[in-house]
């Protein structure tokens, strides 16, 4: 069982614009039968995290409608409205026991940081992460949301390409925390 952040990055290092965005993404060309993509690697997840620009995100692109089947865990320092169907839980704090929780819940399967870079972040900086999994698509956004808003050693462990993007995945060795590794 492994920790993943599997996200989709510009070439300059964003995964949503400054107002949240993926308009960007949403018009690329991908094959989802193809490598690295996202219904094969879905099918390994147990329990997702996500943070609540993510979450708010996703409540606003589906109108709604909340279609992951697996436990979710979503961080917010603000009240947010679970949907109707699905089992999502909202969180604050330290994601240690946050992490222990997803790993009960998750049967055996693997866990899935969503999103965003920060919580990804956090997870690496408590030892929790161990693979980071990037698509990375032919577009610049100049500002936004940073992919990992740290410094982080990495292991290239497998790269290929899905139509238009450049797909890398990574081991995570260590993150470090202001010039000291975690």
């Amino acid at each position: 069982m492994a920790t993943h952040y599997y996200t989709a990055s510009s070439l300059d290092g964003f995964i949503a614009t400054s107002e949240h965005s993926l308009d960007w993404l949403l018009t690329q060309d991908i094959d989802l039968g193809g490598p690295m993509a996202y219904p094969e690697f879905i099918a390994r997840i147990g329990a997702l995290a996500m943070g609540a620009s993510t979450f708010e995100w996703i409540m606003r692109h589906e109108d709604g409608r909340w279609d992951y089947e697996q436990p979710t865990w979503v961080f917010a320092h603000r009240e947010l409205t679970a949907p109707e169907k699905g089992d999502v839980r909202f969180a604050k704090g330290d994601v240690r026991s946050i992490h222990a929780e997803m790993t009960a819940a998750a049967d055996g399967k693997d866990l899935w940081v969503v999103g965003g870079g920060d919580l990804a972040g956090q997870f690496a900086d408590a030892g929790l992460l161990d693979e980071i999994w990037v698509q990375y698509a032919p577009v610049t956004l100049g500002s936004g949301a940073p992919l990992l808003p740290r410094r982080m050693d990495l292991e290239l462990i497998d790269v290929d390409r899905n139509r238009a993007f450049a797909c890398a995945r990574y081991r995570v060795l260590t993150a470090v925390k202001n010039g000291a590794h975690a």
